[in-house]
């Protein structure tokens, strides 16, 4: 994998919004989206800063996975801006947005099934010779060099994630963390700037799920690659995240470092509703 510059993270704040420390990576603007009669973003802005693990926790049907979706090119937002390296992405395409270097994961994993996993990670790479079939005829050198250098590198991804002895194996037969492994493998042949995780510790085991953990930290602390991660292992976000986003009903609730977030009223309100209000009053 090409060799990046460490990137420090933001030292912690004990308040709501942390101090702004290091560049805007991706600005989201007053972001809406509907669907029938469900709001399910509601003008949410928010911004993810270059050399952090930012968390996006909330209840679920908060509106985090449409977030990614509006993000990544998936959903159309109606209204509002998304901003990626300063440039404005929001009526980008999947694979326009992808070749910019923002990838994402899926809650639940997109593998190709009937392929090995060494050959879901070969597949990555835009813009590859050999996907023009006249090339192969016309080009056999630089095809055949393509494919060393792209076999190579998910060789080297497949080692780092620890799937090395699983690379003939085909991707459907992967347990459900093994799976999120590769999809976090996929990303990192794409050379991202920033990757967006849905759920990766979501049907993991323990075992698996440090494993993976160390895997983000070591690459934003090494490669300096951004993350920002949905997740609901309250355990994770809080080891793992630094600052930590809170959705609720569409739009952003609050932000800070985890401690505050943990202990905020307007968070437990959030989660436990009227549960936590009738607490309070007692």
């Amino acid at each position: 994998m090409t060799q990046r510059q460490k990137m420090p993270s933001p030292p912690p704040r004990n308040d709501d919004e942390p101090e702004a420390t290091g560049e805007i990576l991706l600005g989201v603007r007053n972001l809406s989206k509907r669907f029938g009669g469900l709001q399910a973003i509601d003008r949410c802005s928010l911004e993810v800063r270059r050399g952090t693990i930012t968390g996006l926790i909330g209840p679920n049907g908060a509106g985090k996975t449409t977030l990614f979706g509006a993000i990544t090119g998936f959903h159309r937002p109606d209204s509002g801006r998304v901003v990626f390296k300063g440039e404005n992405i929001t009526a980008l395409a999947p694979h326009e947005i992808f070749s910019k270097k923002l990838c994402r994961t899926f809650q639940i994993p997109r593998e190709h099934k009937g392929l090995t996993v060494l050959e879901n990670l070969m597949l990555v790479p835009p813009g590859q010779i050999g996907e023009r079939f006249w090339n192969a005829w016309l080009r056999p050198g630089e095809v055949r060099r393509q494919e060393r250098e792209n076999r190579d590198k998910a060789r080297e991804v497949l080692e780092f994630v620890s799937l090395s002895h699983l690379e003939q194996e085909y991707a459907a037969n992967l347990s459900g963390g093994q799976k999120k492994l590769l999809e976090l493998a996929r990303t990192l042949m794409a050379d991202p700037d920033l990757v967006l995780l849905d759920e990766p510790g979501a049907g993991v085991n323990r075992t698996l799920m440090k494993r993976l953990t160390e895997n983000i930290q070591y690459l934003c602390r090494e490669r300096g690659i951004t993350f920002l991660l949905i997740e609901h292992d309250m355990d994770m976000v809080m080891s793992l995240c630094n600052p930590v986003i809170v959705m609720s009903e569409g739009r952003k609730l609050m932000e800070g470092p985890p401690d505050a977030v943990r202990s905020d009223p307007r968070v437990l309100e959030a989660y436990l509703g009227g549960q936590y209000a009738a607490a309070e009053r007692q």
